[in-house]
């Protein structure tokens, strides 16, 4: 079996994802930071969760060469 990029490339695409998703939610900071801590918190836990959601795809397109399983 030959090897691929797809798996450093993927890699790069995660890192890129995590970095860009990190600096959005970071510049709303200064917004959210004047709310409620209860209303924060459930803000904060839905923008750690939702970065994971394109993941899935990523990962199965680094296992397989395809986009869904």
């Amino acid at each position: 079996m030959k090897p691929t990029l797809r798996k450093p490339v993927g890699i790069l695409a995660i890192l890129a994802i995590i970095t860009i998703w990190a600096v959005i939610v970071a510049s709303f900071s200064s917004v959210i930071g004047d709310w409620h801590i209860a209303v924060q918190s459930v803000i904060y836990c839905i923008a750690g969760i939702v970065w994971i959601l394109p993941m899935r795809p990523l990962m199965i397109w680094m296992e397989t060469g395809r986009w869904s399983a």
